[in-house]
């Protein structure tokens, strides 16, 4: 029974958020399994929607040895310290770990560190050093990774989530097992081929619950089915990373060569001829509120608001998309704002009580300053609840004090749910455990970008995708980026990125 060391070390990382990632995040990381070492790591994972839970559940026949289980809410860079503590605690363990056979990793994709721009490749080459450059080394991986040849070459096999939201997490890390026990019952390397596409595809076209992402993914099990391929996936990539390797990205492994490429090589020619199909979906935010107060029907109407989507490392504090629902005499409900200061505010007026709030704005250079409002305290928690939708569903999740406010303003009624440690809203937990049932209101707006559809859609009588401005930029074009490679697109059709000249 081969012996199989594993561990988690996830984060997404948006370059262009206003705040670092450190130790503390990764403790506390609001609905993901917190740190944890040795057998905690996965006993904390089984059963759940996460890609090590799927795996502990895939590994018959295989003896686990746990080494640790790290997340944090993406965010911006990882810092150096937690990184170097996180990596050199599992290095260390792997070490202390004695014969093993393999190494499965549940990892991102798109970590960027005070130090590394590809955070994973750094993993793998630290724990290289421990096992040796021959020691099979799978690994799970986000549909939103970054992925670089550096770390392709350097991984022996891999799998990637094939939905978003990303309801199959789980399932990806249970492909991973059956991947790994595959190559090790071949007894040698697999062949692999990696490509990278041309142009950069905004994250709000990227649903597999919308076209072409559902006929995309769908066409990865045919790929797969000649002899000689054992796996192909891609990444769509995350665009808020000023890196060089960002954007969608091919991977397939196999035992013959020549069908390996020709998989990969398909993938890429079907995404090339996607390109036109791809369309960002943005409604500016007054004209979204206007437009969904305008929709007649018994479900409400979500807005979501993506360009501040803690789920891509923004804040979750912009004002925008509040300043038009206050504006245009909304009826509805927002939330979960990040605004810890106000949550404590309420907590100590207590229920009941009216109290004068500056909401949000912690970041006004990306996000907007603060809206002045008075609001009734209409309910409180300690934001410690058990998630039920389809992507977080039995994960416990902890936003720390929050509060659900209620602003009436002029005709507007809307209510204001803040919490203290950033999650987007991919779950109707958030809103429901503090009393604000999604279907009472008229419009739901949601801070997320995509993941919200799998627990909100089922209930809604429409989505609408607003703008308004946010640390998670959804026109590509607009993104300042300065390490990109040179030749590649901004966006389906977009300019040509010219290495920095004048993009």
């Amino acid at each position: 029974m081969p012996r199989v060391a594993v561990a988690g070390f996830q984060h997404e990382t948006n370059t262009f958020a206003p705040f670092p990632t450190e130790w503390p995040n990764f403790q506390t990381p609001g609905a993901w399994p917190p740190y944890a070492e040795g057998a905690k790591a996965i006993e904390q994972a089984r059963g759940l929607n996460v890609p090590l839970g799927g795996f502990v559940g895939a590994a018959n026949g295989m003896e686990l040895v746990p080494l640790l289980y790290a997340a944090a809410e993406p965010g911006g860079l990882v810092s150096t310290q937690a990184f170097d503590q996180i990596t050199a605690t599992l290095c260390e363990r792997l070490a202390d770990a004695g014969e093993i056979d393999a190494v499965y990793l549940d990892l991102h994709g798109a970590m960027v560190t005070d130090d590394f721009e590809d955070g994973e490749a750094e993993i793998l080459r630290r724990v290289r050093a421990v096992v040796g450059p021959d020691l099979p080394i799978a690994v799970s991986l986000d549909l939103h990774g970054n992925l670089s040849p550096e770390f392709s070459e350097l991984a022996s096999c891999m799998t990637m989530y094939r939905t978003y939201p990303h309801i199959d997490m789980a399932a990806t890390g249970a492909r991973a097992a059956h991947l790994l026990m595959e190559l090790l019952k071949h007894g040698k390397p697999f062949c692999t081929a990696f490509r990278q596409l041309d142009y950069i595809i905004p994250i709000t076209a990227q649903s597999t619950r919308r076209e072409p992402g559902g006929r995309l993914y769908a066409s990865l099990d045919g790929l797969a089915a000649p002899d000689g391929v054992s796996s192909i996936d891609f990444a769509f990539g995350f665009p808020p990373a000023d890196i060089y390797n960002c954007g969608t990205s091919v991977y397939a492994c196999g035992t013959d060569q020549a069908a390996v490429d020709a998989a990969a090589d398909a993938m890429l020619a079907a995404l090339q001829n996607a390109e036109d199909d791809f369309d960002t979906g943005l409604t500016a935010a007054p004209a979204a509120v206007r437009r969904a107060m305008e929709v007649n029907g018994a479900k409400p109407v979500i807005l979501a608001d993506p360009q501040d989507n803690p789920g891509a490392g923004a804040p979750g504090d912009a004002t925008g998309l509040l300043a038009a629902m206050l504006n245009d005499n909304t009826h509805g409900v927002i939330g979960m704002i990040w605004d810890a200061k106000t949550a404590a505010q309420a907590h100590k007026a207590g229920v009941g009580a009216m109290i004068d709030a500056q909401i949000g704005g912690q970041f006004p250079e990306s996000g907007g300053p603060a809206i002045s409002v008075r609001a009734s305290v209409e309910q409180l928690s300690d934001g410690k609840f058990l998630c039920t939708g389809p992507m977080f569903g039995g994960m416990t999740a902890n936003l720390g004090p929050c509060a659900r406010l209620r602003v009436r303003q002029g005709a507007a009624d809307v209510t204001i749910v803040v919490g203290s440690n950033r999650a987007q809203n991919a779950d109707q937990a958030i809103l429901r455990h503090i009393g604000a049932n999604p279907e009472d209101f008229k419009v739901v707006a949601v801070k997320s970008a995509i993941h919200f559809l799998a627990d909100y859609e089922p209930i809604a009588q429409e989505v609408i995708f607003s703008e308004s401005p946010g640390a998670n930029p959804c026109r590509i074009e607009t993104i300042p980026y300065t390490r990109l490679r040179a030749g590649v697109r901004l966006g389906p059709n977009g300019p040509v990125y010219d290495g920095g000249a004048d993009a």
